[in-house]
């Protein structure tokens, strides 16, 4: 992610101006290597949710069936997400002048519908069947549900490598559908040897349960980082008093740290000076500043020194 004006023509970019971060790793590496995890998850769901609809048609299994349409509602999350991410490591342009880091948190938020949809729609397949379980061939449940989580747990295996809020939200998609599967295992044991039908929608309602919490938490998350909302507000207590502890800063205002898409954050600030300050002591203290920010790795940094006597031109917050 390179850093780039906005409209500033001073006192801006404390930050390393080639926006590579204090340890020397490229972002758009990371950003590659994510849309590949994302691609692996994409080509083993697609594959998995064909075998599963005609695994389900075999078994007579109403609980595999519910899975495959919910694993195909997966497939096109994951697809839309791979595209997205994609579209996320393209350099900024005059259109997108902070770049395309915002698109992957859109496959977040629609992923994470999505999946929400999906997990209220298998809670209204699987309560009606507790009034009326019917009983599937559990021989075939049980081969598919260990395909199910080696295929499921591999693909959310390649996903928890990642950080970026997308990554979060598709593992997410994956884990909900391994649990399902081992939710399939046992009922298929269970049924080998009792008569229990009812065992499986009960266990769908309950992981399904499980994960509408998880992913409630993450939809919130990605609602926030779209209005702008602080994402860590600990760090921005620790950011305002390291600004504040500078000698030639009287006071701060304007002051913003956002987040691109939950893994890149932005910070920009107005400080007033304490009194005059040569050209010498302005290049020290943007020195001082730029290396006590290095730790917070902002992708970009904004900021504006203001003379005691200046009038801030800036309205509002």
């Amino acid at each position: 992610m390179h850093n780039h004006s906005h409209g500033h023509s001073h006192h801006h970019h404390v930050s390393d101006p080639h926006g590579s971060d204090p340890h020397g790793s490229d972002p758009h590496d990371s950003g590659s290597s994510a849309s590949k995890r994302i691609g692996w998850a994409f080509f083993l769901n697609v594959m998995f949710t064909i075998i599963e609809f005609i695994g389900g048609w075999l078994t007579n299994s109403t609980a595999i069936m519910a899975d495959a349409v919910h694993d195909l509602g997966d497939s096109l999350s994951i697809g839309t997400a791979w595209v997205l991410n994609k579209i996320s490591d393209k350099e900024a342009n005059s259109t997108f002048s902070y770049g395309f880091k915002r698109f992957s948190l859109l496959g977040a938020l629609i992923n994470g519908l999505v999946l929400t949809v999906g997990s209220i729609w298998i809670l209204f397949e699987a309560i009606p069947r507790l009034a009326a379980p019917e009983m599937p061939e559990a021989e075939g449940m049980l081969l598919l549900s260990i395909f199910g989580i080696a295929v499921n747990g591999f693909a959310a295996y390649k996903l928890s490598d990642g950080d970026s809020l997308n990554e979060r939200v598709l593992n997410w998609h994956l884990l909900e559908d391994v649990l399902g599967w081992v939710a399939v295992l046992i009922v298929s044991i269970v049924l080998m040897f009792k008569p229990w039908p009812i065992l499986d929608p009960i266990l769908s309602i309950g992981f399904t349960l499980f994960i509408l919490f998880n992913v409630a938490r993450n939809l919130k998350e990605t609602i926030f980082l779209f209005l702008q909302a602080t994402p860590d507000e600990a760090q921005v207590k620790e950011v305002r008093n390291l600004l504040l502890s500078k000698p030639e800063v009287s006071e701060i205002h304007h002051f913003h740290i956002w987040s691109l898409d939950g893994a890149n954050s932005v910070m920009t600030v107005h400080l007033v000076l304490a009194g005059e300050l040569s050209v010498a002591q302005i290049k020290n203290l943007k020195q001082q500043l730029q290396e006590s920010l290095a730790t917070f790795e902002f992708v970009h940094t904004t900021i504006e020194l203001e003379f005691a006597d200046e009038q801030c031109r800036d309205k509002g917050v």
